[in-house]
């Protein structure tokens, strides 16, 4: 079996043939998280995000309908669905479960993989009529755009720099920055597996290598950004995230 990620700077043939693997790989990446997105549309149509009900009960919801209606047996990670002050919590937390209540902000992050390729994408609902949650919720996919346009801008940039842009961002636009990361990487399932170093697959302060290197099996890497914002008083929050 030949090693494109050795040979891929040995001559112009094999160059040539590892870009078009990569270029294949974010494409599979691309159309798993426009699955995903669709999958947010019927959970809208669905109205799943409802006060009155537990968290709990809609993250169950959601997985039978993206069983039902997307054919996803396998996530990567559990799917999360927050609630009010639950919104400030990070994916490894565990807080009490709670329920939804009328004027919350609710968050659902999901990774649901589509044949071999993980998705992972967030967004936030706003179910009264606060105007700071409303910012607070308008402001996640435009600083979404911000970061990634600073990304893309130099592509060589260390994890940890741009989680500090990250942070930075959110300072400027009156909230603090929720999250210990800024996103991770995913690939085929399941990227946990991939050997190295995991923090270098990480958006965070403990990554100093570009994001532009290699992972531990040679291949490029595909990131995730993740925003989350907090009202600088701790009482709300707002998660949004897709393919950076």
């Amino acid at each position: 079996m030949i090693d494109l990620a050795a040979a891929r700077w040995s001559n112009p043939v094999m160059s040539s043939l590892f870009a078009s693997v990569e270029d294949s790989r974010r494409a599979e990446l691309e159309r798993a998280q426009a699955k995903a997105l669709k999958l947010f549309d019927a959970i809208e149509r669905d109205g799943l995000i409802r006060a009155g009900v537990s968290e709990r009960q809609v993250e169950d919801e959601i997985g039978a309908l993206a069983e039902r209606e997307f054919g996803v047996e396998k996530h990567w990670h559990r799917r999360i669905v927050r609630a009010g002050v639950n919104c400030v919590t990070i994916a490894g937390d565990n807080p009490p479960v709670r329920t939804i209540a009328e004027d919350d902000i609710v968050y659902v992050d999901l990774g649901p993989v589509f044949e071999a390729w993980e998705a992972d994408v967030g967004k936030s609902y706003v179910l009264g009529d606060d105007p700071e949650k409303h910012r607070l919720v308008a402001d996640l996919p435009r600083l979404f755009e911000q970061v990634r346009t600073y990304y893309h801008q130099n592509s060589a940039m260390s994890g940890a720099e741009l989680y500090a842009y990250a942070q930075n961002a959110a300072r400027d636009a009156g909230w603090r920055f929720g999250g210990q990361i800024a996103g991770h990487i995913v690939s085929e399932f399941a990227h946990a597996l991939i050997p190295g170093d995991k923090a270098l697959n990480r958006i965070s302060p403990l990554n100093p290598k570009p994001m532009i290197d290699p992972d531990g099996k040679g291949q490029n890497r595909h990131w995730i950004l993740e925003i989350h914002l907090v009202a600088e008083d701790g009482s709300f929050g707002g998660f949004y995230e897709r393919l950076l």
